[in-house]
């Protein structure tokens, strides 16, 4: 970043260790860091001195990203606000958009292309019109690996959760196994 004045930026993400990481690393690209744990907490921040780049992620416990991206917008119609996914949320992604977001990265996003996503702010992203619903099988499969990942990859608690035996959840988790 060149000029005297440090861009704000504002971090939202529940996720300790990448919200950690993100801010050294966009400090270091010149930005001024301010980190929220939860909507709530970025919230009360935004409304004492509104960002001018802020990184969300969709989904938090407590305010959901979409109610941040909202009111990020509504406090500072300039905000330019790149939003975080995890795999499978990319019609959420879309709603983000709509509701004023410039741009979303899927996780994991390096500080790299969220300044890259600062820097098309003038130019957001257009949501297609129509999306083809995912079908069904699509929709278990990122299901089941959400619940997986909310599990710390532990098959047995995952499986638990999602009211199967264990050996069927290994079985359809080698079918069609993680991307890469």
């Amino acid at each position: 970043m060149s000029g005297d004045v440090t861009p704000s930026l504002l971090i939202v993400e529940d996720d300790a260790v990448l919200r950690a990481r993100l801010a050294r690393a966009l400090r270091e690209r010149g930005f001024e860091v301010r980190e929220a744990p939860d909507g709530e907490t970025a919230l009360e921040l935004a409304r004492s001195d509104p960002p001018e780049h802020a990184v969300v992620d969709l989904r938090m416990p407590g305010i959901s990203g979409l109610e941040v991206v909202q009111a990020l917008k509504q406090l500072e119609p300039s905000t330019i606000v790149v939003v975080l996914t995890g795999y499978g949320s990319i019609a959420t992604a879309l709603e983000a958009v709509r509701l004023g977001a410039t741009h979303y990265l899927t996780k994991p996003a390096d500080a790299d292309e969220i300044v890259a996503a600062f820097a098309k702010g003038g130019a957001p992203v257009t949501p297609p019109e129509e999306t083809t619903p995912a079908s069904l099988a699509r929709v278990e499969w990122e299901h089941i690996n959400r619940v997986l990942a909310d599990c710390g990859g532990n098959v047995s608690q995952a499986a638990r959760l999602l009211g199967i035996h264990r050996r069927s959840l290994q079985r359809k988790l080698s079918k069609y196994p993680l991307p890469r």
